[in-house]
């Protein structure tokens, strides 16, 4: 019986999305038996067409390559200058692009379920998701939770 590991994707910006489909793949190549449930805005990760961006605002963590006060932060293009520094940086490290990173998890057999409630609550159009998405209501989720070796709420 192989090992099993919940992830509730709650985030939809590009530096949120990575966590849980790094820790997805990493546990699939392990030959864990993984699921994530996207919710609110973590339904963003499962746009076909990603468009994430990054906000500094709210995230005092993030380094920038210089200082600066959170009134510049809030200035019009910041949020595309911070994004396009976050993509650089990304692509400078050699890090799998996103869509690529996403793919993989589909490959290695994790399974997608989109919050059927959070779906309806946003009336988000579900032929812009990727195909491969189960739709379900937290109840689902929670089965494959509640048996779970590991459960995380990114």
């Amino acid at each position: 019986m192989s090992k099993k590991l919940a992830i509730i994707a709650t985030k939809g910006t590009l530096d949120w999305a990575y966590p849980p489909f790094i820790l997805a793949s990493t546990a699939a190549a392990l030959g864990y038996e993984v699921e994530i449930f996207f919710t609110f805005y973590g339904l963003n990760l499962l746009e076909k067409d990603l468009n994430l961006k990054v906000s500094s605002l709210g995230n005092p963590g993030m380094p920038m390559p210089i200082p600066m006060p959170v009134f510049i932060q809030v200035l019009p293009g910041m949020q595309s200058f911070i994004t396009s520094m976050m993509k650089k940086k990304l692509a400078d490290k050699g890090v799998i692009p996103l869509e690529e990173l996403r793919a993989l998890c589909l490959e290695s057999g994790v399974k997608f379920y989109a919050c059927q409630m959070t779906v309806d609550l946003f009336e988000r159009d579900i032929n812009t998701f990727l195909d491969e998405v189960t739709y379900a209501g937290a109840t689902a989720f929670l089965d494959f939770a509640g048996e779970s070796d590991i459960s995380l709420y990114i």
